[in-house]
């Protein structure tokens, strides 16, 4: 009896799950699918690439897609003037990518996080020196400042990810501000204070949880547009040094073959399109789903 009520637990999981998945829609669905192929094969870009992502092959050079006639199935997608396999760069690509996302997320949702929370918890002339510091920030053009700061400290994937996180926290800290502003004036805040807690701890148990979608929510509507910075930084040649495979050095790279050698260019800017795509829509979904108040975003 015992072991027949966990199988009934396990399908009713197994039916809301398929439930769930369902009812996402034809375009989320797509999505999201597009989402998971790209996190597993950052995740195992190491195992599944066929060739080195920088191995150097001159007699191979410019070779065209495999269904050229001039093409081999040895390098499905071409090779560049290198003769570096195609789509073993693109596959590695999408590891730096995922890299550079995850930890520029991460800087930019705490420190923006923390100082939307500050600022909109204590309010006065705190929130006022904090919102404008948030304004200046958003109202310098985006690309230029990251430029400027990679190109003073030197390109290095830390100073890429460094860059886009002080660009990126503004946004998170007007954001979180806004909602911490509404949440401290809930009665359960006020309780809170009547019974003696500290500021921390109504901050940890009782601001935080409640603005935990709003964080999660922008956070996935933020990445695509850091795959875009971080690709635009190393298109300018700004971003991670060579010989690292990166999607904006590969397009920057095949500039120059755009008339005789198209591949070069074409494919890595098909990932980042469709990547960036990919997880605007379902960033998309994710907001309407779990945070509708941030419609307006």
């Amino acid at each position: 009896m015992k072991r027949m009520k966990m199988d009934d637990t396990a399908v009713s999981a197994w039916n809301e799950f398929v439930r769930r998945i369902r009812s996402l829609g034809l375009v989320p669905l797509v999505a999201l699918s597009i989402v998971v192929v790209f996190i597993l094969v950052a995740i195992f870009s190491n195992v599944i690439t066929p060739h080195s992502p920088n191995a150097t092959s001159l007699p191979s050079r410019l070779k065209p897609p495999a269904w050229d006639l001039e093409g081999s199935w040895t390098f499905p997608l071409g090779t560049d003037q290198l003769g570096r396999d195609i789509l073993s760069r693109i596959i590695a690509g999408s590891r730096t990518s995922l890299l550079v996302a995850l930890q520029a997320l991460f800087l930019g949702a705490g420190l923006g996080g923390l100082i939307g929370i500050v600022s909109g918890y204590f309010a006065g002339w705190i929130d006022t020196m904090l919102m404008r510091f948030a304004d200046v920030m958003l109202a310098l053009p985006i690309i230029l400042f990251a430029l400027l700061f990679v190109v003073i400290s030197e390109p290095s994937t830390t100073n890429v990810i460094v860059a886009i996180g002080l660009v990126l926290w503004a946004r998170f800290a007007r954001v979180i501000r806004g909602q911490v502003l509404v949440v401290r004036e809930q009665d359960f805040v006020a309780l809170a204070r009547v019974a003696g807690l500290s500021n921390f701890r109504i901050i940890i148990f009782h601001i935080l949880p409640n603005i935990a979608n709003t964080l999660m929510v922008l956070a996935s509507l933020q990445v695509g547009w850091v795959i875009v910075v971080e690709a635009s930084l190393s298109f300018l040649g700004a971003g991670i040094p060579p010989p690292t495979a990166v999607w904006g050095s590969m397009i920057a790279e095949g500039r120059n073959y755009i008339t005789t050698a198209w591949w070069i260019t074409f494919w890595p800017g098909l990932a980042v399109m469709v990547v960036v795509l990919a997880f605007n829509l379902f960033g998309d979904w994710l907001r309407d789903t779990l945070d509708p108040k941030l419609r307006q975003l």
